[in-house]
């Protein structure tokens, strides 16, 4: 089966689903856009500009559409008459669900797996269809997203034979994550907030100048130890009798 790749609005509803920032929204394109044909659909890969507003055009759509339900955000990733890639039509909300799933891992490379009860996000993302096609589906969705189900203990699991109503565990397939390496989105993002900080620090100088320090007093600069015992010997705690002669 032929690996599936990412467009536009998949990466927009990411940012929707997951609430990421606006302020980071540009650096998340900008990873996965250096990702390239790893990750990416090949229109989408030869320029970034062009890429942010398809990105932007398709998020607005997203946002304009509200929020109904429990599934609109993972149904509106399709557009009205779209036929499924993955799944049969009638589970194409179950290949929506897994596509934002694959992109949370992708962008979390601390993230080794996630968690996932298959038997009842059936129910969850709203479809209707009978339990065996459903499995069927369960079990060839993680081939194309390059995504391997193991038990809760890591060990292999065939999802042929039916979908157990226990926590499996999803994760990017070793070759894939593999194919990943060297590209940590968490340390990139960090760099580049660094490399803002120093822009505004300049900006800052240029704009208001060199803020002179200000000098401490004489008083304090001569002898903070000589200066606090004194105090202390006079101090008085409060409420203490005074030591003088008694009338």
């Amino acid at each position: 089966m032929r690996r599936y790749y990412y467009n536009a609005r998949d990466v927009a509803a990411y940012f929707k689903y997951f609430s990421v920032p606006s302020y980071l929204e540009v650096s998340y394109m900008q990873y996965i856009f250096n990702l390239g044909r790893r990750v990416l659909a090949e229109p989408l890969t030869r320029d970034f500009e062009r890429f942010k507003s398809e990105v932007y055009r398709e998020l607005y759509f997203l946002w304009s559409n509200g929020f109904d339900s429990e599934t609109s955000d993972i149904s509106c990733m399709t557009a009205d008459g779209q036929l499924s890639l993955i799944c049969d039509q009638e589970c194409i909300n179950l290949e929506s669900y897994m596509k934002l799933i694959c992109l949370h891992l992708v962008f979390s490379g601390n993230l080794p797996y996630i968690n996932l009860n298959f038997a009842g996000l059936m129910y969850t993302l709203g479809i209707d269809c009978d339990i065996e096609e459903y499995e069927a589906n369960v079990a060839k969705i993680a081939e194309p997203l390059q995504l391997n189900i193991t038990d809760c203990f890591g060990n292999s699991f065939d999802l042929s034979r039916g979908v157990p109503d226990e926590l499996l565990r999803v994760s990017l397939a070793p070759e894939f994550r593999s194919s990943l390496e060297g590209n940590n989105f968490k340390e990139t993002l960090r760099l580049e907030q660094l490399e803002m900080l120093k822009d505004l620090k300049a900006k800052s100088l240029k704009i208001f100048g060199q803020f002179p320090q200000r000098k401490k007093p004489a008083s304090a600069r001569s002898n903070p130890r000589k200066s606090d015992k004194k105090a202390s010997d006079i101090a008085q705690p409060k409420g203490a009798p005074s030591r003088g002669k008694r009338d």
